[in-house]
């Protein structure tokens, strides 16, 4: 057994749940593959272990897509009893879509563990994702030509993704830890677990990533250096993000209004690095608008229309009417039914 398939130690552990230690309880997601399997154990032995610990509730979630799935969360219930874990199945009820299957399979799990999340009365969900996902989890986001923020992978803690505010922690605390040593974890403990075989069908962008993984390793580009390119990716995110906060003290300080107007002076918004002023405007206008986050490429479509204009500029994106002249730049709520586009004039707006 090479070092990378060692069984994960208990000092490992428990330096994988510290911090963990004082809350009321922990909601682990556990759907019976190797990983979740590994967490489960893990979590169990760490909380055993310890004279005061976080109560620990195992949930399953059946999508109702498989036969088989059913049988994997019973199995997963007795594994739980076995190691002195509550257990709940829940159930993904309803139609199905035809398409996007996988990412409205992944929303429903998330809202149904919230739920149960919610009713347990905890605020910290617990994932398996290991250092294997994180990888793919990168050239999944690199394929799709995502920005910077999208390059840095999933962060061991965030808010539960959610369509509204969330008010649950999602934990990963297998983030660094490779899935061949999760495997070999359980076969030292003699567990079984279950394999999805949608892990494998080609029809699924993931799975066709994951089987170029080894040819990638093979050029020197394996999971640990994608995982290591994402922790780069996260430490420039963080300047950014910081440099953004300034430019917006700087440019728009104090609260915004609910709907807007905020307001730049153009020329100093032309002067910031093209980086921070895509984000700030980006922030101006998923604040004002009404339809959400905006798409990186409408964004940046926006802002080379910005540089580029030689006249008064008026453009809606993300339900935000943005408005270009000498003096300011202005971001507010777009009137209903308005019009995507506006004619421009040959007035000078501002270049870079």
């Amino acid at each position: 057994m090479s070092t990378a398939e060692h069984p994960v130690r208990e000092v490992e552990a428990n330096a994988l749940f510290s911090g963990l230690e004082n809350l009321r309880g922990l909601i682990l997601a556990v759907s019976g593959g190797p990983d979740s399997t590994a967490l489960l154990l893990l979590a169990a032995r760490w909380a055993k272990a310890r004279k005061r610990a976080p109560k620990l509730l195992a949930v399953t979630v059946d999508h109702g897509l498989r036969a088989a799935a059913a049988g994997e969360a019973a199995a997963v219930k007795r594994l739980a009893n076995r190691l002195g874990v509550a257990h709940r199945t829940l159930h993904w009820r309803g139609a199905k879509p035809k398409s996007g299957l996988q990412e409205a399979a992944r929303e429903a799990r998330y809202r149904l563990i919230a739920e149960a999340a919610a009713r347990a009365g905890y605020e910290h969900i617990l994932t398996a994702h290991t250092l294997d996902d994180q990888a793919e989890t990168v050239l999944f986001r690199l394929a799709r030509g995502s920005g910077l923020g999208g390059l840095a992978g999933m962060a061991h803690a965030a808010l539960l993704p959610a369509r509204g505010p969330s008010r649950f922690f999602l934990v990963r605390p297998l983030l660094r830890i490779p899935k061949a040593r999760l495997i070999a974890t359980l076969e030292a403990a003699g567990i079984s677990y279950s394999e999805d075989p949608t892990n494998r069908d080609p029809r699924f962008a993931r799975a066709r990533l994951r089987a170029f993984m080894p040819a990638l390793a093979k050029e020197g580009l394996d999971a640990r250096g994608l995982a290591r390119l994402a922790g780069r990716m996260r430490r420039a995110e963080a300047t950014i993000e910081f440099a953004v906060a300034a430019a917006r003290d700087a440019l728009a300080p104090g609260p915004w209004p609910e709907r807007g107007p905020v307001t730049f002076s153009t020329a100093q918004f032309a002067n910031l690095p093209a980086e921070v002023a895509m984000r700030l405007l980006g922030r101006a206008i998923t604040h004002t608008g009404d339809e959400g986050p905006v798409e990186l490429a409408k964004l940046e479509n926006l802002y080379d229309s910005l540089c580029q204009a030689q006249s008064r500029l008026r453009r809606t994106l993300a339900g935000a009417l943005i408005s270009l002249d000498s003096e300011r730049l202005t971001v507010g709520r777009a009137p209903a039914r308005r019009k995507a586009a506006f004619r421009k004039d040959r007035n000078r707006g501002f270049t870079k």
